[in-house]
């Protein structure tokens, strides 16, 4: 059987601070690495999905016949079969996990197969006949919240409106009024690796699940429900994750692969490819925003407008949440007086959307950083000037009201990147590699123009409004052959960020021990929450260290008493009990002996509240973490073309726990606004996606990545962990608006679109 280890180990040390090599990192640039796609079982049979070519239709009936007629065929199954509750969802349930009677987007799965064989299961599918009554569509999300609009639920295409009211009325005019409307599409989170798992049910008519996911327990929870089991009889392991960035939060082929395992009694895995990966995950919300701002002669903002527009899809999904957070943050990191904002969040008969990186700031970023550039040339102003003149500081308000109660450091990282030197300007000879276009040689350098564009935003840290967030840390310390060692064990889900590194880290840090193993990410320890919100190295990272320090105070206290010495003078230090004054007072060996010492913790962050319904107003997050990019661009104003010559950003992450590590998420999280801002789009047109597949759907390679010069602050929160703040997903945030004012700045056009694409800027669009 070839499953994920049990445990993870390595010899690499490195403490807080340090940025040792990842346990993994080898393996996965060898193409050693197991991914969840690489599970296999001796005695498996496969499953597939039926889907939708449908946004909205009524199924009159399913005809299962010829697919079971099929030779290899184990088993075809449909809503009829599934044992439980046919509805899942992360916040609502509200999706069937198979449709049973309506489909509300095209790609919605209809039935599922298991056969000896990946392709037999795939053309079995393709024999299910599907009487469908095509229902009208509503396709758009300002036309969804129409009363006459059709609607996706019975209940309305409403998901959730956030009103933020501040300040009192907003005034009928300013010295200074900007207004746009913005829009931005659909941005899939593009992982490498598809999705996958390997369902093996159990001696107690349970299941077990290899999965490549984000958020164990929500997952378990889930299945439980349509599988009609308890808890205790679905077992989950994290397998190998190729990338999330939030399309691996809500299920894929979960329920599918645990009903098709528990009908045949034989271990299934499901491998999506690459274009059913596109309807297999939720997708960025496209937003449609309206914003207008009023400000003195000078620049200083009075107050701020906004309405925005988030297309959920056909299911909720995560859409409340980023309606959350679009709101809440929409207006970006400045100070409004007043403030009046509307964000809707909506259903439509469009591929779902949900979580990805940036989480409903990355659209209104683009917006707010258009219209702070607009300020800054109606008023005269340098576009750094304007935005450090209207920028936060430590001990301000946010536009709900709650106070910034650390670092808020918008101008320092405006002006740190606004001092970093410029790339060489172009000379008459170039190589073709650093032209827009590239070696494709469609242009020598004629009609190429240069801009720079500024962007700064913030983004929230872990879940907010309310939620209980927690993360479970089980730490155990133990003599193995005469050599004290550490295990971990969370169900905190690495998925590449580089979470198992950090936990060693701190184990290493509080413990003084250098082995250190880190256990299976499963459900049977406590949750560790979602891998998304920036929040693992915060929440489970608090976790592990508060599971640390019980783990210590036992050990000292046991030390304290055989050494008949107080125990506030002893530390640990690499496998030795110390005194304050350097003498070893024992051994962990001899202190221990065959015991181990095992402490588990819940651990939570400082508390947040839900908004007044009315107004908005509250103490909705628990931290905010800042960043700042400034883009260069050639762009090629004949051909539409743009070439990014360089991307460089300053950031505030609180404490670099592991410098590398940070670094590589910078990097990383600027590629994927980078992204938006260019080239990635799901093209959807009348419910129907046009470019499911990496030849149609472009994403950055790393002949697109400029150079990027990165400047890291690291200004303590005090009320997290060791003074860390989120890093993955403000990078996410404020390159993609950068790029964008870059290419307006040289091109001199409004561009209130993203991607920019090529006949947006020769204007043959």
């Amino acid at each position: 059987m070839s499953t994920p280890a049990t445990q993870t180990d390595t010899a690499t040390t490195g403490r807080i601070g340090d940025s040792p090599l990842r346990p993994d990192g080898v393996q996965k640039v060898t193409g050693e690495f197991a991914y969840s796609s690489d599970l296999w079982l001796d005695d498996m049979i496969w499953g597939a999905t039926l889907r939708s070519p449908h946004p909205h239709a009524r199924i009159r009936s399913i005809d299962i016949g010829a697919a079971m007629a099929t030779a290899g065929v184990h088993t075809v199954l449909t809503a009829d079969d599934v044992p439980g509750r046919n509805r899942v969802g992360l916040e609502h349930d509200d999706q069937p996990a198979l449709a049973d009677g309506i489909v509300r987007y095209q790609g919605e799965p209809v039935a599922i197969v298991a056969a000896d064989h990946p392709e037999v299961a795939r053309q079995a599918a393709k024999k299910i006949v599907v009487d469908y009554e095509v229902l009208p569509a509503v396709t758009e999300g300002r036309a969804a919240l129409d009363p006459t609009a059709p609607l996706v639920h019975p209940d309305g295409n409403l998901v959730r409106h956030l009103r933020i009211r501040k300040g009192g009325t907003v005034p009928d005019s300013a010295p200074v009024v900007v207004s746009l409307d913005f829009e931005v599409g659909m941005q899939d989170q593009a992982f490498l690796g598809p999705e996958s798992g390997l369902a093996v049910p159990a001696e107690d008519g349970g299941v077990e699940l290899y999965v490549a996911t984000q958020w164990l327990h929500v997952d378990q929870r889930q299945i439980c429900q349509a599988l009609a089991l308890p808890p205790e009889k679905v077992r989950l392991t994290l397998a190998g994750v190729g990338g999330a960035f939030g399309g691996r939060e809500d299920l894929s082929m979960h329920v599918h692969a645990c009903l098709l395992a528990m009908h045949t009694n034989r271990p299934v895995k499901m491998v999506y490819n690459r274009e059913e990966s596109f309807f297999g995950h939720v997708h960025r919300h496209p937003a449609s925003m309206r914003y207008e701002f009023g400000a003195d002669e000078d620049g200083r903002l009075r107050y701020g407008k906004a309405e925005i527009v988030f297309d959920g899809g056909a299911y909720a999904s995560s859409t409340g949440a980023v309606v959350g957070n679009g709101g809440t943050m929409g207006l970006g990191p400045y100070r409004f007086p007043v403030v009046h904002v509307d964000c809707f969040g909506v259903y439509t008969n469009n591929p779902p959307c949900g979580a990805m990186r940036g989480f409903g700031c990355v659209q209104a970023a683009f917006a707010h950083e258009a219209l702070m550039d607009e300020l800054a040339d109606r008023v005269g102003v340098d576009r750094i000037a304007i935005r450090q003149l209207n920028g936060m500081r430590e001990g301000d308000e946010n536009i709900t009201g709650q106070l910034i109660d650390s670092a808020a450091p918008v101008g320092e990282l405006l002006q740190i990147v606004n001092d970093l030197p410029l790339p060489p300007a172009p000379t008459g000879t170039r190589d073709l590699r650093d032209l827009p276009g590239g070696v494709a040689n469609t242009t020598h350098g004629e009609g190429v123009v240069r801009g720079v564009g500024y962007a700064v935003t913030y983004k929230n840290v872990g879940f907010s409004e309310g939620f209980d967030d927690y993360s479970t840390a089980r730490v155990r310390l133990e003599i193995t052959a005469g050599e004290p060692v550490v295990t971990v064990h969370t169900a905190a889900a690495e998925v590449g960020q580089g979470l198992i590194t950090v936990e060693q880290q701190i184990c290493r840090t509080e413990l003084g021990v250098e082995r250190v193993v880190v256990h299976a990410k499963d459900t049977q320890v406590g949750s560790g929450g979602s891998t998304s919100a920036s929040r693992q190295t915060y929440v489970t990272g608090g976790a592990v260290k508060a599971a640390c320090e019980a783990v210590r105070t036992a050990i000292l206290e046991r030390a304290a008493a055989a050494a008949r010495t107080p125990v506030a003078g002893l530390r640990l230090d690499g496998g030795k009990i110390v005194s304050s004054s350097g003498e070893v007072v024992a051994a962990l060996a001899d202190l221990l002996g065959a015991e181990a010492i095992e402490e588990t913790v819940e651990w939570r962050h400082r508390p947040t509240s839900r908004i007044d319904p009315e107004t908005g107003q509250g103490d909705a997050h628990v931290q905010y973490a800042f960043s700042a990019h400034r883009a260069v661009v050639d762009v090629d104003i004949e051909l539409g073309l743009v070439k990014v010559v360089a991307l460089d950003t300053a950031q505030d992450v609180g404490k670099a726990i592991n410098p590398a590590a940070v670094m590589g998420q910078i990097q990383g999280g600027s590629a994927q606004g980078m992204g938006l801002a260019l080239m990635e789009e799901i093209i959807v047109q009348d419910g129907i996606i046009r470019n499911p597949s990496f030849t149609d759907y472009l994403i950055p390679t790393i002949l697109d990545m400029p150079p990027m010069k990165i400047e890291v602050l690291e200004y303590a929160d005090p009320h997290a962990p060791y003074g860390v703040r989120g890093v993955g997903e403000p990078p996410t945030i404020s390159s993609g608006p950068a790029v964008a004012a870059a290419i307006r700045q040289a091109t001199g056009l409004a561009l209130r679109r993203v991607p920019v694409r090529p006949e947006h800027i020769t204007g043959t669009l």
